[in-house]
């Protein structure tokens, strides 16, 4: 069956690895850097890359799990998620108020309708589980991402006084990762794991405590950023703490389901890995916040979210997306998980140079450039193979 998504997901990831290159030439002085840009290259991963692989994958996964009929894709959302998707990526570098506003409200518009086709698709099903939990890690990830869009677009349209949203771009931010991108992530591997390892990912209770441990992290992350003040900072430290508790465990869990099943492969060290970069700025947090050390917040707060990014979302991609590649696409009998021994490599040796870069200044340019060069070779390396793949069928 046809699925635009999949294949945008790879558009996309092509796109993130051109501009990683050029990113990496920028830092070397090869060539100029642009204002802007910056968040633009992350938002070819977020906005692109990501979305694309979850707004494809998800009515598939809610399907398999309540035994409806595979759905068709629907081209209704693919398009106004994209047509947003295109114009938000025109109107962010050039600042067009018009642009973001559109571009914003489409993507809205494309986020409800997923979230009213996966309410469908549950109903619609043969078997309708009683502890639905990977539907709620879904529909909590698209309110927090229907959160992330009403703040982001609103800050460039003057909406931040009247929401009284004091820090916007940090409340955008944490909506849009420790609230849509965690909960659909840990959706994506509990509904994954009966399919790949034969067994549920964890307990009930265990998954139970995972989603209401992220709900109020993810609460608190967001929240602290809007209100502001010296009131927020307990509010913000008690999400923190919160979200990295039970990131721990989802993350632990996860590792002893895979061992158990004895498939520690690449693909699972990709997502296992990933989360190193998931926890870094979570663990920097007091420096910024207190005023911590020698290194100047604002510096971690810049360049950390370009980790953040490359390190945990596009790489928990490059194991996701050629999975279901495979299984959707390919028709594969036994698909895993994406990646190689050089892209897990690739991927978690360019984070860290980022990482290595914000503390070692004098050097930054150097090592963020070697960074970007070698991001842009991890996500060149998954291209390749699942293209050869795609040709070979």
């Amino acid at each position: 069956m046809f699925n635009p998504y999949l294949f945008s997901a790879i558009f996309y990831l092509f796109i993130a690895l051109l501009m990683a290159f050029d990113l990496a030439l920028v830092n070397w002085g090869v060539l100029p850097g642009y204002s802007g840009v910056a968040w633009l290259r992350v938002h070819f991963i977020t906005l692109g890359f990501v979305s694309q692989a979850v707004f494809g994958a998800l009515p598939l996964l809610q399907a398999a799990r309540h035994g409806a009929p595979r759905p068709r894709s629907r081209l209704d959302i693919w398009a106004l998620l994209n047509a947003g998707i295109v114009i938000l990526l025109v109107g962010i570098p050039i600042v067009n108020k018009a642009l973001i506003f559109t571009g914003g409200t489409l993507v809205f518009i494309a986020a409800i309708m997923l979230a009213v086709q996966l309410r469908g698709i549950a109903r619609a099903g043969q078997a309708q589980a009683q502890k639905d939990w990977p539907r709620r890690f879904y529909g909590v990830g698209v309110l927090f991402l229907l959160v992330g869009v009403i703040i982001g677009t609103g800050y460039w349209l003057g909406w931040s006084a009247p929401l009284r949203i004091t820090a916007p771009i940090e409340a955008h931010v944490h909506a849009n990762n420790w609230g849509f991108l965690s909960m659909v992530f840990a959706g994506i591997l509990i509904s994954l794991a009966p399919d790949l390892l034969h067994r549920p990912l964890a307990s009930e209770k265990t998954i139970r405590i995972i989603f209401w441990g992220m709900v109020l992290g993810a609460l608190g992350l967001v929240s602290g950023p809007w209100w502001g003040g010296a009131r927020s900072i307990p509010i913000s430290v008690t999400g923190l703490i919160i979200h990295l508790i039970i990131t721990g465990v989802l993350v632990a869990v996860t590792w002893q389901a895979f061992r158990a099943a004895g498939k520690l492969n690449v693909g699972a060290w990709h997502l296992l890995l990933a989360y190193l970069w998931f926890f870094m700025p979570m663990l920097m947090a007091p420096i910024v916040v207190f005023h911590l050390g020698s290194i100047p917040g604002e510096r971690i707060e810049g360049v950390a979210p370009q980790a953040l990014i490359y390190g945990w979302a596009m790489q928990f991609g490059l194991a996701i997306v050629p999975y279901f590649i495979g299984r959707y696409l390919l028709k594969k009998e036994n698909p895993q998980l994406g990646g190689s021994k050089w892209s897990l490599a690739l991927v978690n040796a360019g984070a860290a140079l980022i990482w290595l870069g914000i503390f070692l200044k004098p050097y930054d340019a150097a090592l963020w450039g070697v960074a970007y060069a070698l991001l842009g070779l991890a996500a060149l390396d998954v291209v390749q193979r699942q293209w050869r793949d795609l040709d070979r069928a």
